[in-house]
C-alpha cells in the first residue's frame, strides 16, 4: 500500500470536522452587463471549498446589472481551515443566468479571519458588522461592480428567519408576539 492510499484510506475512516457559517447575500450593483440580447438574470455561487460545498442563490429576474438577492446562504468547510490557513475566504461567484449556458459575470472574495471573530452564535458580539461591501473582479481580472453582503461575526444569525425584512404585517406579528411574552 503506498503512501498515498493510506493517506484517502485515513480519511474515510475519519472524514474532516466541517464548520457551517451563514451569509445574507444582499445584492450587487454595476455589474457588466454579460448578455448582449436578453436582460441578465444574475445569481451567486457562494463557497469556501468549492470541492466540499456550494451554495446558490436564487436567479434574479428583473434586476439586470443590479441584481437584488436578500437570501440568506449556508456553506460547509473543514472545521479548522480559517485558524490553519489565513487566505481561506468566503468566495462569491455571479453568473448570468442563460438557456445556452451560464455565463460567468464576475467574482468576490471575502477572508473569514476578517469576518468571523469566533463566540457562540447566542453570545453578543463585540464587533457586529452589518453590511459589507466588496470588489467584483470580472473573469479577465478587471474590476467591474460591487457586492453587498453580511456574514455575522459568529457565522450565524439570530433571527431565524426565511429573510432578514420584514413586511409590515410581519413587524405588527413581532409587536404583539413581544407584548405577550412581557406580560
Amino acid at each position: 500500500m503506498s503512501l498515498m492510499d493510506s493517506n484517502t484510506d485515513l480519511r474515510r475512516r475519519n472524514p474532516p470536522r466541517l464548520r457551517e457559517i451563514e451569509a445574507l447575500i444582499i445584492s450587487a450593483q454595476d455589474l457588466k452587463n454579460v448578455k448582449h440580447v436578453t436582460k441578465m438574470r444574475a445569481y451567486a455561487v457562494v463557497y469556501v471549498q468549492k470541492d466540499i460545498h456550494v451554495a446558490k442563490t436564487h436567479v434574479d429576474e428583473h434586476g439586470g446589472t443590479n441584481p437584488t438577492w436578500n437570501e440568506v446562504v449556508k456553506v460547509r468547510f473543514e472545521e479548522g481551515l480559517p485558524e490553519s490557513d489565513v487566505m481561506a475566504a468566503l468566495n462569491v461567484d455571479i453568473y448570468a443566468h442563460g438557456h445556452v449556458r451560464e455565463k460567468p459575470v464576475g467574482s468576490a472574495r471575502v477572508l473569514l479571519c476578517d469576518v468571523l471573530k469566533g463566540g457562540e452564535a447566542s453570545e453578543p458580539s463585540d464587533n457586529p458588522i452589518q453590511c459589507i461591501t466588496v470588489q467584483v473582479w470580472r473573469p479577465s481580472g478587471r474590476p467591474q461592480g460591487l457586492l453587498n453582503l453580511w456574514v455575522p461575526p459568529t457565522g450565524r444569525f439570530l433571527i431565524r428567519r426565511e429573510s432578514l425584512s420584514f413586511s409590515i404585517q410581519e413587524e405588527a406579528v413581532a409587536e404583539e408576539e413581544c407584548v405577550e411574552v412581557e406580560n
